[in-house]
């Protein structure tokens, strides 16, 4: 009988170290999904103001062609 519950205590101890590595892994994830989601939402920021600048002025003259044409 004692033996059986040293293997439960075991089980269970490695179970908790699983389940404490799995948090750590869970919360570095969805850092990097935030950190992901400001950097998205800051092109998308930057795309809407060059849009809206170039609805505003007149369309630009296309570039001159590189010298060695």
């Amino acid at each position: 009988m004692d033996t059986r519950l040293t293997d439960l205590e075991i089980r269970i101890t490695h179970q908790e170290a699983s389940i404490d590595e799995l948090t750590d892994s869970l919360l570095a994830q969805q850092r990097q999904i935030d950190l992901l989601r400001r950097q998205v939402e800051a092109l998308q920021n930057q795309l809407r103001d060059m849009e809206t600048r170039g609805r505003g002025n007149e369309p630009e003259a296309p570039e001159p062609p590189p010298p060695h044409y």
